[in-house]
């Protein structure tokens, strides 16, 4: 039972560490006394005799586990009298005259008086006994030296470690002696009983170091923040640290920043360069309740995923492939075991939340400015003078001057007000829009969302375009999608909400062009009469994809669904959303 382990001292790194003296010592001891002993009991000196006769070999195994469990324990016994006989009293004798508090002393050695007088007066004794009444040839073990010095040569910190250290060595040698030891044995039973205690016990110091060593890297991280409330706390667990990019989410420059996963918050952190002190400013704490991780993709910056939480929604960039699966399967495991701890995200965690339901109760991903050549709302192209581009705090949409003057209370804001888009107003003031167009009205062929096609496309993926060989080309982001295989989509943007053009494919040659100055290799035409259309691609492989499916949809067949590779997506080719959600 729980309430019989022993809290043994850990070895302290600093001097005025405090270990707390619990009643479940005492009744630990008292247990582990008969326990123990009844393991390396003999029976009888008749028994032990024929079992030698028949099987020297194994019972001299079995007694020399047995010596060696009492050579051992006189050793410890001897580092338990140094420290509690001489350093101890050594130390209490000078806090006696006022040098420092006798507190100090008692936090140090805690418990060490009474596991000293347990081993020496109870344990110690009765192994002693128990093995003088074996008539098994004595084994000669050679005699703990010491050196002039008490101490052995040897720190307090290396002596403190002995009651840590000896509970892990009950437990090996407890499992050797039970492969030593007959099934039928009358010992067994003992020795397993025995086995299991020790084995409880140690797995309760392991437990109580481990969150020694937490609260400890607790106490680092709080300087380190510069004294940040409510980090310093025995619920809070540190699951994973360290440095990472996070891509600013107007556009896709990087910054430096460094985030402390905890087991219920995320700590986005800002780099402070200081030497010594604070070394970081916490910008945002994102709740791991509600919160959501996907992995990105993202042409110019590799190794990217997306944490979505209630406060804020971050885009982070990892410096390699491996540390973004390190850092996804951190916070999954860790929300994992968090919805696992309340009752009420159990349900929550088998369906799958959509977008109305989380609006707008979680930080929205902003679409970033050159992600869109218009307005999301109303389609007008944006221009660096007359219109700007502006992003719905609400939606995370970029949007014109005229479709975000509005203002509205978010609640993972706190319910500050923000600017956010039109639609978005009048879906959180619950107010009706009077200028709401006339319901049924049919949208242009070319009023269909980049983001809503390329999600269930064929193919998309950037490439340049021109229908004058003597101009320059415009980088557009083309599609090809399942529910219209016959015509290719144009449009400024992956996120914009309109096409510039379409063109149908059917009837259409497709040929490759000349290599010359103005036209590389990877570059192709459409020809249909006087109409031409030039396309160039970033590499051979995504030339060829597109060609692929454009031969078959020229010809009136349905194309196959090109999977690219990872090389693939850093040239531009996609199948799916480009932001890989």
């Amino acid at each position: 039972p729980a309430e019989r382990l022993i809290e043994a001292p850990v070895s302290p790194e600093r001097s005025d560490a405090v270990y707390s003296q619990t009643s479940s010592s005492r009744l630990y001891l008292n247990y582990i006394t008969t326990e123990t002993c009844h393991a390396f009991r003999f029976s009888n000196r008749e028994e032990i005799t024929g079992c030698f006769q028949q099987e020297p070999i194994k019972e001299l195994k079995l007694y020399k586990i047995a010596s060696e469990l009492l050579q051992t324990e006189r050793a410890y016994v001897t580092r338990l009298h140094l420290l509690d006989q001489v350093f101890c009293a050594k130390l209490t004798e000078e806090a006696g005259k006022g040098t420092f508090p006798v507190e100090v002393v008692k936090g140090i050695f805690s418990n060490v008086g009474s596991i000293y007088t347990f081993h020496s007066q109870f344990l110690l004794p009765d192994l002693e006994t128990r093995m003088s009444q074996c008539t098994l040839p004595r084994i000669l073990y050679p005699t703990m030296q010491c050196s002039q010095e008490v101490c052995g040569n040897l720190t307090l910190q290396h002596h403190m470690l002995e009651p840590v250290q000896r509970v892990p060595r009950y437990e090996m040698l407890l499992k050797d002696y039970l492969k030593k030891l007959p099934e039928d044995d009358p010992d067994r039973s003992q020795a397993e009983k025995s086995l299991n205690i020790i084995s409880m016990a140690a797995t309760h110091s392991n437990t109580a170091i481990r969150k020694m060593e937490n609260l400890k890297k607790l106490m680092e991280i709080y300087e380190m923040l510069g004294g940040e409330e409510d980090i310093v706390n025995p619920s809070n667990e540190l699951i994973k640290e360290g440095q990472i990019l996070k891509l600013a989410a107007r556009n896709t420059s990087s910054m430096e920043r460094y985030l402390f996963l905890f087991n219920n918050m995320l700590l986005y952190c800002v780099p402070k360069f200081s030497l010594v002190g604070q070394r970081f400013t916490v910008r945002t704490r994102v709740g791991v309740e509600g919160m959501k991780v996907l992995e990105t993709s993202n042409d110019d910056y590799p190794h990217t995923f997306q944490v979505s939480g209630k406060e804020r929604t971050l885009e982070l960039q990892a410096s390699s492939e491996q540390d973004k699966e390190d850092w996804i399967k951190a916070f999954r495991k860790t929300i994992e075991i968090f919805q696992q701890k309340n009752e009420s995200f159990k349900s929550a965690s088998k369906e799958v939340v959509d977008e109305v339901s989380t609006f707008p109760y979680l930080a929205p991903r902003w679409i970033r400015d050159n992600e869109v050549t218009m307005c999301m709302k109303c389609k007008e192209p944006f221009n660096p003078l007359t219109r700007r581009r502006h992003h719905c705090r609400a939606c995370g949409y970029v949007v014109c001057y005229k479709c975000s003057d509005y203002k509205a209370s978010l609640r993972y804001d706190g319910n500050k007000l923000n600017k956010v888009c039109k639609d978005c107003y009048f879906i959180l003031t619950g107010r009706v829009d009077a200028e709401e167009p006339v319901s049924g009205k049919k949208r242009g062929i070319l009023e269909i969302e980049a983001a809503q096609v390329s999600g269930n496309s064929f193919l998309c993926g950037f490439l340049q375009y021109s229908t004058d060989r003597t101009k320059p080309c415009q980088r557009v982001w083309c599609v090809i999608p399942q529910h219209d295989a016959l015509v290719l989509y144009l449009y400024g943007a992956p996120q914009d909400v309109k096409a510039q053009c379409t063109i149908p494919l059917l009837g259409y040659q497709v040929e490759d062009v000349q290599r010359s100055v103005d036209h590389p290799p990877t570059s192709f035409r459409l020809r249909q009469s006087k109409s031409v259309h030039y396309f160039t691609a970033d590499t051979e492989e995504v030339k060829l994809r597109w060609l692929r499916v454009i031969c078959k949809a020229v010809i009136g067949e349905m194309p196959e669904c090109q999977t690219p590779d990872v090389g693939d997506l850093a040239n531009g080719c996609h199948e799916g959303m480009p932001d890989g959600t």
